[in-house]
């Protein structure tokens, strides 16, 4: 990029003003960026008519000492997250007025709509006890759900389930976080998403699907998913490109795909996707009952860790290429949620509030309820949401270690699952007391399809 440039942003990212924060942010896939003053000046100036000297003359009128070497730094940094294109900025106002912005404001929401889902992945991270999830929340308590949301920060609603497009209200839903000024994202298997409905999701304002795929190979695919659903996949992946909407593909990598992630790239390549996410298999829900049959070797983690770095090289300037290692063989723990109540909270399909999916398995947590409080309450004053937050709680070596504010004391809930005690260091980091708990050799062991 230099001074002639003309600098727009990517399709499927929008400026907003967030009248929450009293803030400008960008919006976009997987992602939210809050701009200071400077940068959103320079932001709602990507116009592509203007070019970056152009821009730097308008800010000079507000600015002392603005050169074209500061805002190329700024637009390269900008470019390096991808969000950069050849679209207009045009930046709307979003959410409600708030005369005294609070800290400590959550920017996203997993709406988990429902846990019907007509796949049987294995590696699904849904709760075993699926039935008790039966009594979904309705259309109307839905919508509260998103309103609340909005009115404490949250900038992006993250569809998803088991199988999302199985709700007769979807559109509904995303139509009103759209008028709302949320980003919505789509997470589905794809199956059960004609084009039909596609295309009114589209003109309800939808921003973005991640479409799932379980292996590169309908063979293959199918025999994870538990039934014929790869070609049918195909098929939406083409609807929704040809609908106009972006999309990433995702595929979760475990012992039985983990060695085609270049050929799940080349996929999402031929598919037209903007992104892929590899993500390496979380264990949780089924994916931990199954973690004898999904655990892949010391060789294929690192096969895999090779080929996404070749994967970037080769495709890189086609597509984003997210990776996420294999923490059971890494030596620090993931940043779980960026912090247990930071930056995320997650509803599941009965109301529960959680700070992560997988909470809800935690003993005397004392849940709470879409119910029985607004998420205002919930998210600033209940117990299970401070439980975790910051880190007065960690005890040594967390305390006293120079990364607790990087990596949070890692997962609550893998902590809870190997040793029985949510407030221990994540086993995963090499510097836990209970790092020997990690395994990651098991006898062979058929895995249980996932089942409602």
């Amino acid at each position: 990029m230099t001074a002639d440039s003309r600098p727009g942003l990517r399709r499927g990212v929008r400026l907003v003003h967030d009248r929450v924060r009293a803030k400008h942010a960008l919006l976009f896939p997987e992602g939210v960026l809050l701009l200071n003053d400077t940068a959103a000046d320079v932001v709602r100036r990507c116009d592509t008519r203007r070019t970056v000297a152009d821009i730097v003359d308008d800010l000079a009128a507000a600015y002392q000492g603005v050169t074209v070497e500061s805002v190329l730094g700024l637009l390269h940094d900008l470019a390096s997250r991808r969000v950069l294109g050849d679209c207009a900025a045009d930046a709307v106002d979003s959410g409600p007025d708030d005369q005294d912005p609070r800290s400590g404001l959550p920017l996203g929401l997993l709406a988990e709509l429902t846990y019907r889902c007509p796949l049987q992945c294995t590696y699904c991270s849904n709760p075993l006890n699926l039935a008790d999830y039966r009594d979904e929340l309705t259309t109307e308590a839905w919508l509260r759900v998103i309103e609340q949301a909005r009115a404490i920060g949250v900038l992006q609603l993250h569809l998803s389930g088991g199988e999302p497009a199985l709700r007769r209200d979807l559109v509904t839903l995303v139509a009103a976080a759209r008028r709302l000024g949320l980003y919505t994202n789509l997470v589905t298997s794809g199956f059960s998403l004609p084009r039909t409905r596609l295309a009114e999701l589209a003109a309800a304002g939808l921003d973005h699907v991640q479409l799932s795929v379980q292996d590169s190979a309908a063979m293959s695919a199918d025999a994870i998913a538990g039934r014929r659903a790869h070609a049918r996949k195909m098929a939406v992946a083409q609807d929704i490109t040809e609908t106009g909407l972006p999309m990433t593909v995702n595929a979760v990598l475990h012992r039985g795909n983990i060695g085609s992630l270049t050929d799940i790239v080349e996929l999402a390549v031929r598919l037209g996707a903007e992104r892929v996410e590899l993500a390496n298999t979380q264990f949780y829900g089924w994916a931990l009952r199954n973690r004898a049959a999904l655990m892949p070797s010391q060789a294929q983690v690192q096969r895999a860790d090779e080929d996404a770095a070749l994967a970037r090289e080769r495709y890189g300037d086609q597509l984003e290429i997210v990776y996420v290692t294999a923490d059971y063989f890494e030596p620090r723990p993931k940043p779980c949620n960026y912090g247990w109540g930071n930056r995320q909270l997650t509803v599941a399909p009965n109301g529960d509030v959680l700070p992560c999916l997988a909470a809800g398995q935690l003993p005397g947590l004392d849940v709470p309820s879409v119910h029985d409080a607004s998420l205002d309450a919930i998210w600033f004053d209940s117990t299970a949401f401070n439980r975790f937050r910051g880190t007065e709680w960690m005890p040594d070596p967390c305390r006293s270690c120079a990364l607790k504010e990087v990596d949070f004391g890692g997962c609550r809930c893998q902590a809870y699952q190997l040793v029985g005690d949510a407030a221990v260091t994540d086993p995963a980091c090499a510097l836990s007391d209970h790092h020997d708990l990690i395994r990651t050799e098991f006898a062979p062991q058929p895995a249980v399809p996932r089942r409602m």
